[in-house]
């Protein structure tokens, strides 16, 4: 019998677009018999809190795509293209570009965040808080959602290093 593959990714970006990668990964390669651990480290720990609070930085990421996820298909179709000078001096525009992506998202079917981080636990994905991040950033393990592991970099290199799939996010 041949052992079970195994997936390691960390994940360091919190924002929107960034928590979807390593929970649709993880929740795919799980569903496939991997075992699969996350570490979640400096901005990527708060996709551990109970409420996730990710939001688009469009100004950080100049190649994100505008589409508006209603109207006509037409309109729906362009390309609206953002300076950075608006993207990131005008007030509220990252809530806008926020709630954009997750229209757009629902529209297409697209899981939440949340929903991908719920079923990567229902199938045995471990998700491991970063210890020193928790201590710099002030988190307790009281702010994330049950079934966290807390540890440090120690503990997920182990299994890290005999992993046949190792994913930096």
């Amino acid at each position: 019998m041949s052992e079970k593959k195994k997936m390691a990714i960390i994940a360091s970006q919190g924002t929107l677009d960034w928590a979807y990668p390593p929970f649709i990964l993880a929740s795919t390669a799980a569903a496939m018999d991997m075992e699969v651990k996350v570490f979640f480290t400096f901005y990527g720990l708060p996709l551990l809190n109970h409420k996730i609070k990710a939001k688009v930085s469009p100004s950080s990421n100049p190649a994100m795509p505008m589409k508006m996820p209603f109207g006509p298909k037409f309109f729906q179709g362009f390309d609206w293209p953002i300076p950075n000078m608006v993207s990131g001096n005008l007030p509220g525009f990252e809530t806008v570009a926020t709630s954009l992506m997750k229209k757009t998202f629902k529209n297409k079917g697209v899981a939440t965040v949340t929903e991908l981080r719920d079923m990567c636990l229902e199938l045995g994905v471990e998700m491991i808080g970063c210890q020193m991040t928790m201590d710099v950033f002030g988190f307790e393990k009281e702010d994330f959602i049950e079934g966290v592991t807390i540890g440090g970099a120690a503990t997920f290199l182990d299994f890290a290093s005999e992993a046949d799939i190792q994913l930096f996010i």
